[in-house]
């Protein structure tokens, strides 16, 4: 009897703010310029570099249950893909769905929930690899990192798996500016404290993390250690033929290798918390923390996502000493090795919203991403 909720919102946050309520195109780039959620405003961004777009995103607003009386606030995702964009899409279209279902279950928003949601919605994924094992066994190697924030009853909650950020702007009392703070963890094999955990979750595996090209890598294959998909690294099944052999491992395991467990952080919020930035790792390639939230902060919230990914492009041609304008021109798939593919969702959290009826909060389901043309070669 209650199917029906777990289908998504119709998109659109029927007050007109900021254009089209569904986002625009221009060229390789995505954007919703400004809209309205239970708790503020909202700017989202997105642009291609790869063949095909593997970074996805959604922002939901309203119930995050099934029940008149549940929870009601606004969900965040961010998921980058690598390896293909077969992972993020099904994380775009299914994670909220469960964490809606466990959130009725459990008639609350709660930690437990968001890791059952991501829990449950990496044993589906596996599920169909298992059903396409034979007609395609190359979605084994594909993978997502999984970033989501909720705010919901004056709390934050993020969730991370794999290395996608959030960072908060906050204003603190006597500054002028607004303090970057950091609340996502990243796995990344870069990471210290990451190879740390992988060595001693894996103490016989003298090989569990290796240096190559100066980049610390998972078996020396891939850098993040957690992630939704990568069936190959999680499931000794998916480590044979027909997957091809470049990503098969020359022994079997018996532990997965890589974890769908996401890092959880609860902030209850304050009025000094100005917005949050949500962004794949291609915005942070380019930007610091201080940088992204400077710019937040200093310009019109109307477009200001897409203002990052520009700020993030402009870096990213000045280091290869070519014009902005020049990089522009470059076609997607050539993109990818000048910048990655970059979303950026900017959630701008009012104070008068946070005791606003809940009755009277937007309903809304808008998601970035998408693209097309010929696949993208694995990201690593």
């Amino acid at each position: 009897m209650i199917k029906p909720c777990w289908k998504p919102y119709v998109e659109g946050d029927g007050e007109g703010r900021g254009g089209d309520s569904r986002g625009r195109v221009d060229g390789l780039m995505w954007y919703k310029d400004l809209g309205v959620h239970a708790n503020g405003e909202f700017s989202m961004g997105t642009i291609q570099a790869n063949n095909l777009m593997e970074d996805q995103s959604q922002l939901e607003s309203g119930p995050l249950s099934c029940l008149e009386s549940g929870p009601n606030g606004t969900f965040v995702g961010v998921y980058d893909g690598h390896g293909g964009p077969e992972t993020s899409r099904f994380v775009n279209n299914t994670l909220f769905s469960n964490l809606k279902k466990f959130a009725t279950e459990h008639q609350e928003m709660s930690a437990d929930v968001i890791k059952k949601a991501f829990l449950t919605t990496e044993e589906e994924f596996l599920s169909l690899v298992r059903q396409q094992w034979f007609e395609k066994p190359q979605i084994a190697s594909v993978g997502s990192c999984c970033l989501v924030g909720i705010v919901c009853s004056g709390l934050l909650y993020i969730a991370n798996a794999g290395d996608s950020r959030v960072v908060l702007g906050r204003a603190e009392k006597g500054a002028r500016g607004v303090t970057a703070i950091q609340l996502s963890m990243e796995h990344n094999a870069n990471n210290e404290s990451v190879r740390d955990e992988l060595r001693s979750l894996h103490p016989q595996d003298s090989q569990i993390v290796l240096l190559k090209h100066k980049v610390w890598r998972v078996k020396g294959i891939i850098q993040v250690s957690r992630s939704i998909g990568d069936a190959y690294l999680k499931r000794a099944e998916f480590n044979r033929a027909p997957l091809l052999a470049k990503f098969r491992l020359p022994e079997s395991f018996s532990t997965p290798i890589l974890s769908a467990e996401p890092s959880i952080f609860i902030h209850r919020l304050t009025s000094k918390d100005q917005f949050l930035i949500f962004a794949s790792d291609g915005l942070w390639e380019h930007l610091s923390n201080q940088e992204a939230v400077d710019i937040v902060h200093s310009q019109p919230r109307n477009g200001i996502a897409r203002r990052l990914i520009k700020a993030a492009l402009r870096v990213a041609a000045k280091k290869r000493e070519m014009r902005y304008s020049d990089l522009k021109k470059i076609e997607r798939g050539v993109r990818r090795h000048f910048h990655d593919d970059i979303t950026v969702v900017v959630v701008f959290m009012d104070p008068y919203s946070m005791n606003r009826s809940s009755s009277h909060s937007p309903i809304l389901s808008i998601r970035g991403g998408g693209g097309g043309g010929m696949p993208a070669s694995p990201k690593r």
